[in-house]
């Protein structure tokens, strides 16, 4: 399992929201690509990036802070928020982004994903962003009647690289991932799972490492807030390898 530093963009800063509300956001820093260089300078192998406003409008409105990342860094990035189209998506790849991370348009207009997955086998995720086991929409605004864990073997006939699975009740609460629903998922699927979401602690991570074949863990608020040590958890991660 690798630990995944998450860095969410609004307004070309890098903040975090508390349970995907815009309303309840925190700034970080005013200069996310000092943040992605710190990310990899403590030793983080991949970064999950996430257009905070492109998720909101569905249109990406933080490209240019995203293309300065890709420059300043020399691991993967994997990009997510407001992509629902082919056209964003070949826009990112050209840009040298590794990953591209699909989420609404996975219910909207699932047609995409399956050619997106044919244009660029390896490089599309589908995010599963769930409340109560069903899966939300439009940056967790809209919640839909779609079975989360039934959208995730969907999505693997389409020949997507993996599945990120969030529990939105979860997030930015720091109370701990919920374990239960993310092993469910990686035992119902083929492809890898990240988990994301209620991350607080090194405890955190030792629990979900423990989960047989769970590819990664996404990070975000815990890591900002000094609660998790990425060294140390990136450390714990490699000595279970």
């Amino acid at each position: 399992m690798i630990v995944i530093p998450a860095i969410d963009i609004k307004d070309g800063k890098c903040v975090r929201l508390l349970q995907g509300r815009k309303e309840e956001v925190t700034v970080y820093s005013e200069d996310p690509v000092f943040i992605a260089k710190q990310w990899v300078n403590l030793g983080a192998e991949l970064l999950h990036v996430v257009d905070l406003d492109g998720a909101f409008t569905g249109k990406q409105k933080n490209s240019e802070v995203i293309t300065a990342m890709r420059k300043a860094i020399n691991i993967p990035i994997q990009v997510g928020g407001g992509i629902r189209n082919l056209e964003g998506i070949e826009r990112l790849i050209a840009s040298g982004i590794d990953r591209v991370i699909l989420s609404t348009v996975t219910i909207e207009n699932p047609e995409v994903v399956k050619e997106a997955c044919k244009k660029y086998p390896g490089q599309i995720l589908v995010s599963i962003d769930a409340k109560g086991g069903l899966a939300a929409v439009k940056g967790w605004v809209e919640v839909t009647g779609v079975d989360a864990k039934g959208l995730a073997l969907k999505m693997q006939e389409y020949g997507i690289a993996g599945i990120i699975y969030t529990d939105i009740s979860k997030d930015g609460m720091l109370t701990g991932p919920n374990i239960e629903a993310i092993r469910e998922m990686v035992e119902n699927l083929k492809i890898p799972v990240i988990a994301s979401g209620g991350v607080s602690s090194i405890k955190d991570i030792k629990r979900l490492a423990e989960i047989k074949r769970i590819w990664g863990v996404i990070t975000g608020k815990a890591l900002y807030e000094g609660t998790l040590d990425l060294k140390e958890a990136i450390k714990i991660t490699m000595q279970d390898a």
